[in-house]
């Protein structure tokens, strides 16, 4: 088995059910466009949980992955970009986030 780092991180939605639900139905069925992008930036698995309006994710990487290195990539591409910006309507940055920032990296307190 692969060694894979942990990420995880929050985010939140705009607080009102049917912009949650419509956030949950775009997240059934995710672009083709957008898995291939995660997988190749070096992500082996992502996971989002919600609760209320508030997201949290999990991403598993490979020693291939950096924030920066996503982070070039998503900018060169126009699928994701569209993907971010539909995301966007339903996605509010949270209260101690800066301008421009989207998802936050959380610090781990507790390990079993």
């Amino acid at each position: 088995m692969k060694d894979l780092k942990r990420y995880c991180l929050a985010l939140d939605l705009v607080d009102d059910p049917v912009s949650i639900a419509e956030y949950k139905k775009h997240h059934e069925k995710v672009w083709t466009e957008i898995t291939e992008s995660i997988k190749k930036s070096g992500i082996e698995n992502a996971e989002i949980y919600c609760v209320g309006n508030r997201l949290f994710m999990i991403l598993e990487v490979n020693d291939s992955f950096s924030f920066e290195k996503k982070n070039k990539m998503d900018l060169s591409n126009p699928k994701v970009q569209e993907w971010e910006n539909l995301m966007w309507n339903y996605q509010q940055a949270l209260p101690i986030a800066k301008k421009g920032e989207k998802w936050l990296l959380m610090d781990k307190v507790f390990e079993l």
